[in-house]
Parts: C-alpha cells; sequence; structure tokens
C-alpha cells in the first residue's frame, strides 16, 4: 500500500528532521547497558508526552525492578485527542524511531513483546507498518536475537482500537488489548506492577518512545540542555485552525503562544486551545505564557481561533464531544458532562442566571478530583476556562442572565 502523508512545515528537531540511522539507538542501547540507559533517561528529565508528564526514566526503572518473568511495552498510538495529529506524522515517516524506542524499552525493562496500541481510524497505516515490521525481522532488528545478541528476544506486535477515546488512558487501553470493554482500572496497583494480563508493563506515548534513541545518541545531559529546567528537550505541536500555515512543528518546550502564532500566520487570534479539548483556552491577555509542563502544558494539539469564532460555540462543541466520548463508569462524568452541555446549551439560548452557572462551574471542579480518569478530570477544563476568559462575550450577548 502507498501512503501518502499529511502535508506539513516543521522547523529543525532532531525527531522530525533530525539524522537517524535506522537501528543506531538500539545499537548504542547495548553498548552502554541497561543501567546506562535509566541513567541517561533520567539525565534527560524526558516526560511522557502524551499529556501526563510522568517521568520516563522512573516508569522504566520501576518496571524493570518489578518481580516477572513476563513483561510488555506497550506504544499508545491512541491519537484521539481533538486537533491531535502528530503521532501519525512520526509513524508515517519515522517509524523506525518509534520501533527502536520500543526495542530500547523492551531492553531495559526486561520484555520480550511490544504492543502497538493503533487507533483505529488509523487503520489505512496498519499494512505500511506491518511491512516495516517485516523487514526489521528480516534485517535482524527485530525478533529473535536482535543484532546477533544472543538472548535479546523482543517482537512487536499490532492491535487495533476501536474508537474510544477513553482508550487513551492507560489502563483503559490495557483493558481494550485484553479484549474487555475500554474502561479505566482502579490505582494502586499500577501498570508497572500490574498491566498487560496482570504482568508489569510500561505504557508510553509514540513521541516519547521516538525521543529514546535521540537522547541515548547524544546524551541525557545535552538533551536537558533544550527547553526549560522542568520541561526539556522539544516538543511535537499538532497546529490548526485559524492560520495560514497549519502542520505539526517541533518546537523547544518554553516557546511562548505568540511565537507559535508568529510561525504559523496567526498573529490576529482571539484564543488559542492548548492542549486539545480538554486543554484550556488562553485569550490574547495571556499569549506571552510559555508552553511547558510548568505552565501551559500540552500533549501536543494547539487550537486556533480567529475573531470571527463565537467562543460559546467552540465550549458547546467541546462538550457535545466530552458527553458523547464518556465511558459512563463514574457518575461525576457520566452525569457531569452531560450537565455541562445542558448548561452551555442554556447559555448560548440566554436562558441561565449567573448563580446556576456559578454552581455549574463548581461541579466541574468536582469532577476534576472526583472523576476515575483523565477524561473526567480534563473534561471541565475548557467550561471554566472559556467563560472565565470570554464572560463578556458569551454574557452580553444576550443579555438575559439573572442574578
Amino acid at each position: 500500500m502507498e501512503v501518502t502523508t499529511i502535508q506539513k512545515t516543521t522547523q529543525e528537531g532532531s525527531l522530525l528532521l533530525g539524522d537517524y540511522s535506522p537501528g543506531s539507538g538500539v545499537e548504542k542501547a547495548l553498548e552502554i547497558g541497561r543501567e546506562s540507559i535509566l541513567f541517561e533517561l533520567k539525565a534527560s528529565k524526558l516526560k511522557g508526552r502524551g499529556g501526563a508528564g510522568f517521568p520516563t526514566s522512573t516508569k522504566w526503572m520501576l518496571t524493570a525492578a518489578a518481580k516477572s518473568e513476563e513483561k510488555f511495552v506497550v506504544c499508545n498510538a491512541d491519537e484521539g485527542e481533538p486537533g491531535t495529529f502528530k503521532d501519525r506524522v512520526l509513524l508515517l515517516e519515522h517509524p523506525d524511531l518509534v520501533f527502536d524506542g520500543m526495542i530500547v524499552g523492551g531492553y531495559t525493562v526486561g520484555a520480550k513483546k511490544g504492543l502497538v496500541y493503533l487507533r483505529g481510524e488509523y487503520y489505512y497505516m496498519y499494512e505500511y507498518l506491518l511491512k516495516k515490521l517485516e523487514a526489521m525481522r528480516q534485517e535482524g532488528r527485530l525478533g529473535e536475537k536482535i543484532n546477533g545478541v544472543e538472548g535479546f528476544n523482543f517482537d512487536i506486535e499490532i492491535r487495533l482500537g476501536s474508537g474510544a477515546y477513553v482508550c487513551g488512558e492507560e489502563t483503559a487501553l490495557i483493558e481494550s488489548l485484553e479484549g474487555h470493554r475500554g474502561e479505566p482500572r482502579n490505582r494502586p496497583p499500577f501498570p508497572v506492577n500490574t498491566g498487560f494480563f496482570g504482568r508489569p508493563t510500561t505504557v508510553n506515548n509514540v513521541e516519547t518512545l521516538a525521543t529514546v534513541p535521540h537522547i541515548l545518541l547524544m546524551g541525557g545531559e545535552k538533551y536537558a540542555t533544550q527547553g526549560t529546567n522542568k520541561s526539556t528537550g522539544t516538543k511535537l505541536f499538532s497546529i490548526s485552525g485559524d492560520v495560514e500555515r497549519p502542520g505539526v512543528y517541533e518546537l523547544d518546550w518554553g516557546s511562548t503562544v505568540n511565537d507559535v502564532l508568529k510561525l504559523v500566520g496567526g498573529e490576529n487570534a482571539k484564543a488559542v486551545q492548548v492542549g486539545g479539548a480538554s486543554g484550556k483556552c488562553v485569550p490574547r491577555s495571556r499569549f506571552d505564557e510559555e508552553i511547558a509542563y510548568e505552565s501551559l502544558t500540552t500533549g501536543g494539539s494547539i487550537m486556533v481561533f480567529g475573531p470571527q469564532r463565537k467562543m460559546i460555540d467552540v465550549l458547546e462543541n467541546f462538550m457535545e464531544f466530552f458527553a458523547e466520548e464518556s465511558c459512563g463508569q463514574c457518575t461525576p462524568c457520566r452525569v457531569g458532562n452531560r450537565k455541562l452541555l445542558e448548561g452551555v446549551k442554556m447559555i448560548k439560548a440566554g436562558d441561565y442566571r449567573f448563580t446556576y452557572v456559578a454552581k455549574l462551574k463548581d461541579l466541574g471542579r468536582s469532577m476534576q478530583v472526583a472523576s476515575k480518569c483523565g477524561l473526567g478530570q480534563s473534561s471541565p477544563n475548557p467550561f471554566i476556562s472559556i467563560l472565565e476568559n470570554f464572560k463578556d462575550e458569551i454574557f452580553h450577548s444576550k443579555g438575559n442572565g439573572k442574578s
């Protein structure tokens, strides 16, 4: 199958335009050994690129230390966050980086099996990725005795998701991999101890795994000189919306919203949604803020809204999505998202009281604390941030609000 990549523009960076020879990251891993791999990852301060920001070295250390004869490395390729499309670029154009990162992970934690959980809507790249894996086996870079090293066995299997947004959460993803309905598990225990079929499992995002080979080749300390002290390295951003040059960009962590808008031709934006639908809406007054884990964090999605956009319509679209995608397992998320959507529709119709709007905001904050997984914990973000940052536009447009 011939694969056509999406149109994109990029800033030069290690992932998108860096010089990487397939297999070189694995060769480096074998050269320095498991302990040094963990040391380099710790020195790099690499955090999960899927949005959670958990230190990769810690996750791998815990999985490596777990007592079990069978362990797994899972690549989370369920890129379901609205406005995010950077992982598919990596999978289509740089699959060697992703797969080499999984092999290094398997070598480090002591796993012999890797699983790629591929978003169902990415089925069109399924055969392409299978052929890439088979070519790696033929080259001795995957399967039995990788690179000719006796006892170094690791293979990768690709499994397709079924379009459930909640399966981006690692425990719901594991449930789906096991053939169950995709619902989040109670934690603890955590996947590093009790993951896929009860075995120690490390679950990492596509971009996280693709970053590992580069860190080993350049050194963790050097990698940490990029970005900020708490958000090191570069980050891939999927930028869409009211801009002249949408696409996938690689920038240092710590770049400001203004930096991004100038790069993509969106200087006239009135709002930017950082972190996808579940992120936060940033008004013009905050465009000088840095995009970083310690400030405006994101798994990669940046949506830009021009002056012509009605923010109440944007909010309604987001809340309809969350109400639809809630798995329904916990009450705060199942009922809460429906109530927030009802509130948005009432505000849009001008049939609301300010006291009720305040209660809905309180409901959203309760959902952030009481929901079982990241879906319900983050879905109130746009509701709260859009209503707070654009209250003049939203509440004064109808003028029907009552005290």
